[in-house]
């Protein structure tokens, strides 16, 4: 009896531990996707497998690791520095980790070394670079008015069609036609079945 409990005990421990590895490692897979979002961010040259200064800060910014009181952006950029390797610009996977964890202390001061890094990583794992500060499109009468075609007057008028689609160079230009009329002759094109009328 004693035997059957311990033996269904270590079953258990070893069950835990699977899960507690297979949870790290999906935690990795997480963080390792937010590091790839980030370092191709407003870089379409970009590989994914290193984050410039930049999109460091950014990260930082967007996964609220910088709080502005424990962790400022001054802090962020010394961190960036430091992992860093001496000539180079940009930080990679192991090197933002490395970073992680000098910035986990500090911004989770309560905590013991190994659970700060945990909540740091559960703030990056997920993480997708916002777009703050782009244009949205108003939608108000007065722009649905001003932007409505159907209703230009003057030469404006002759830069749409019915539809509202733009005619482009039609449109703004006066293309000449080399067909030896006068422009708005009435009875342009009619020379060839007067000729061979005539014959």
């Amino acid at each position: 009896m004693v035997l059957a409990s311990s033996v269904f005990l270590v079953d258990l421990l070893v069950l835990v531990h699977a899960d507690i590895i297979m949870a790290e490692g999906s935690d990795m897979e997480q963080l390792l996707t937010a590091f790839r979002k980030f370092s191709v961010y407003g870089d379409p040259k970009a590989t994914g497998k290193e984050l410039n200064g930049k999109t460091w800060a950014k990260l930082c910014k967007d996964c609220r690791i910088n709080d502005g009181k424990n962790v400022t952006s001054t802090d962020v950029d010394i961190v960036f520095s430091k992992v860093k390797q001496r000539t180079a610009r940009v930080i990679t996977y192991e090197e933002f980790q490395r970073a992680l964890e000098e910035l986990a202390p500090k911004r989770f001061k309560g905590q013991s070394k190994e659970e700060a890094l945990q909540s740091l990583h559960k703030l990056v794992e997920g993480g997708e670079p916002s777009s703050v500060g782009v244009t949205k499109v108003a939608k108000t009468a007065t722009v649905d008015r001003l932007t409505d075609p159907s209703r230009y007057t003057g030469s404006h008028k002759e830069r749409f069609d019915d539809s509202g689609r733009g005619k482009g160079r039609e449109g703004r230009e006066e293309i000449v036609e080399n067909t030896g009329y006068v422009t708005a002759y009435k009875n342009a094109g009619t020379y060839d079945s007067k000729v061979k009328a005539e014959k």
